[in-house]
């Protein structure tokens, strides 16, 4: 399962499956926006994977 290979990667806090448009969702916690694109390369190599998208939330 995809979720539970997501929350292996250091900087995701959760991960969950979902239904609908995606399979599951990483929350991510990082400190620069250049992370986020290092995180989406790690997702992207786990077997399954065929797609990511990205949301930021501004605080």
């Amino acid at each position: 399962m995809i979720a539970v290979k997501l929350r292996k990667l250091s900087k995701v806090t959760n991960s969950f499956p979902t239904s609908g448009q995606f399979d599951a969702v990483a929350i991510i916690d990082v400190q620069e926006l250049i992370e986020i694109k290092e995180v989406a390369n790690q997702i992207q190599k786990i077997s399954g994977v065929e797609r990511t998208e990205t949301l930021v939330e501004v605080q």
